[in-house]
């Protein structure tokens, strides 16, 4: 437990900058102004050095920290809640939040189990706990039937222009995973609301029996989930009105058709969807881990930061810097997808223009451009709601293809999160990483998504809790090392849309204004003349879009939190 210097220890104003801070934490205030968090954070900050001892002022500095997203920090300062006080309900529930938003479930659960030992008849408690507990049973049976990676069969691979699941309905589900479903369902709907250790060894003993049985089944038979003579002929209806593509060639009538049927909130017929995905998949893999960019002399290139779903501003930085062309080419940094209700229409749309002119459109991986990142936060679910089953493994697939970082004329370095943890990291090194996985959570590929700026020299701790940050010395060094003269990097909301850092040679680009509808903050892209290379950055705010809100396709569970 911490203890201070008496001279130093001021509860009275602890407890002073306590009550400004929870004004600022006002939930009116969040809707406004983006900094009421960090404002938050620093007077909760004064209270801890004021007094260190009070548990409430951990926990409530950890909610602050959640809302930044600066998960890391929302863990370390729960854990110190609970430390000082191991009976206060509220640090485990905030550290078991900050946990889920990591996709952390099996830790996520322990703290549940906490709050609800410490509130056993808080309605609101059992129900979170329940939903966790199905979380994590739902998880354990993911990877015990999961197909390890050396055996698994590409999704893209099994499917064509006119091919997609079975039966008329689209259905993705071949009858023997439907059979491996309702061995793994109805084992796990008898343990988790029966709840007695009875009911789990029983439901395990089941679930066992019937896999070995199924699992012998399926090996006795040549077929596979995503065989074409299971495939259901994607004709495009006669009233269909919407965007055509004519043969195998992507136009930009077609994509401006798109979106505007996507401004007006209807569809692309799932044949047109495919073709876009598998076609922006061929590009990709073609591509190496670190694209280099020419920019000839007298020509521009515009790099844009996270998009989040936010299909309408999107159209408005088209609308302010012109469609993506041969003359006006884009990166467009990671993160396109999750929060926002709308990353399907801005997906197919970046896709579309990728397959329009690969040099037109230049595409990133970020963190959220993964399996673990999607289930959570919202693309997942949308992909099921306006496609299908199936793209959900096709979207993973290509967001494995997408390339890790950008240079610019051997000069500009772009990527999406940060640098290393370690010094000497050459460009061949990044060239060299095998990208075409799921993020690990440690190593160079995992802190080129994950990892942030901090003022301090040096190097520190996460306030993610994944990858790490890294002070203007570490940037400095790895650009005199590789002859580099700029890092631009995404991956942060800032209040003004960017942030210009580390002496001039850090800029952080954000494109997602008023980042799900709440944080009030501008965005901005950066346009590049050669031969200057001179960045010239433009704010721009947020425009309407229909009353759609963010996370409105996110997890249940994790929508429980927000």
């Amino acid at each position: 437990m911490p203890t201070m210097d008496p001279a130093n220890s001021n509860p009275a104003r602890a407890e002073e900058l306590k009550v400004l801070a929870n004004e600022a934490f006002n939930v009116f205030s969040w809707i406004r102004e983006a900094h009421k968090f960090a404002q938050a954070i620093d007077l909760y900050t004064q209270a801890i050095d004021l007094n260190g001892d009070n548990a409430v002022y951990w926990a409530n500095r950890a909610l602050a920290h959640t809302k930044l997203e600066e998960y890391g920090s929302a863990i370390i300062d729960a854990t110190k809640a609970v430390e000082i006080d191991p009976k206060y309900s509220k640090g485990y529930y905030r550290r078991g939040a900050a946990y889920l938003a990591m996709a952390k479930f099996k830790e996520a659960l322990k703290d549940f189990q906490q709050v609800k030992k410490l509130c056993p008849n808080d309605p609101d408690a059992s129900k979170k706990l329940k939903e966790c507990e199905k979380a994590v049973m739902k998880l354990k049976f993911e990877e015990a039937i999961s197909v390890p990676e050396s055996q698994r069969r590409s999704v893209a691979d099994s499917v064509d222009y006119t091919t997609i699941g079975t039966g008329t309905e689209s259905s993705y589900f071949p009858p023997k995973v439907t059979a491996v479903a309702a061995a793994v369902v109805l084992p796990a709907v008898l343990a988790v609301y029966v709840g007695t250790k009875a009911a789990i060894v029983v439901a395990a003993a089941i679930m066992a029996t019937v896999l070995v049985f199924l699992g012998a089944w399926w090996l006795r038979s040549n077929d596979h989930v995503f065989s074409k003579n299971q495939s259901l002929d994607l004709v495009v209806e006669p009233e269909y009105a919407g965007a055509r593509i004519e043969g195998d060639v992507v136009t930009l009538d077609f994509v401006k058709k798109m979106m505007d049927d996507f401004k007006n909130q209807k569809s692309l017929h799932r044949r047109y969807a495919l073709q876009i995905v598998l076609q922006t998949r061929e590009m990709l893999r073609s591509l190496p881990t670190l694209v280099d960019v020419n920019v000839p002399d007298g020509k521009h290139f515009t790099v844009c930061g996270d998009v989040h779903g936010q299909f309408y501003d999107l159209l408005n930085i088209f609308e302010l810097n012109g469609f993506p062309s041969e003359d006006n080419p884009y990166l467009f940094n990671g993160d396109f997808v999750d929060r926002g209700s709308f990353s399907v229409e801005v997906i197919l749309t970046l896709f579309a223009f990728k397959c329009m002119c690969p040099t037109a459109m230049y595409l990133a991986r970020g963190n959220h451009e993964s399996k673990s990142m999607n289930k959570i936060y919202g693309f997942e679910g949308e992909v099921r709601s306006k496609l299908s089953e199936i793209f959900v493994e096709l979207f993973a697939e290509v967001f494995c293809c997408l390339p890790l970082a950008h240079v610019i004329n051997n000069k500009i370095f772009v990527v999406h999160g940060g640098l290393f943890s370690v010094d000497g990291v050459k460009l061949s090194e990044i060239s060299a990483i095998d990208r075409f996985r799921e993020p690990p959570e440690e190593g160079l590929m995992c802190e080129l998504l994950w990892s942030d700026p901090q003022p301090q020299l040096g190097r520190g701790p996460s306030k993610r809790g994944v990858g790490l940050s890294f002070g203007a010395d570490v940037t400095k060094k790895f650009l005199k090392e590789n002859n580099l003269d700029l890092v631009v990097r995404s991956h942060e909301v800032k209040d003004e849309g960017y942030e210009i850092e580390h002496d001039g040679k850090l800029i952080t680009v954000f494109s997602a204004p008023n980042y799900c509808d709440q944080m009030g903050n501008k965005g901005a892209f950066i346009r590049f003349e050669a031969p200057s290379l001179k960045p010239n950055i433009v704010t721009f705010s947020a425009v309407p879009h229909p009353d759609v809100k963010p996370m409105a396709y996110a997890n249940n569970f994790f929508r429980m939190f927000s």
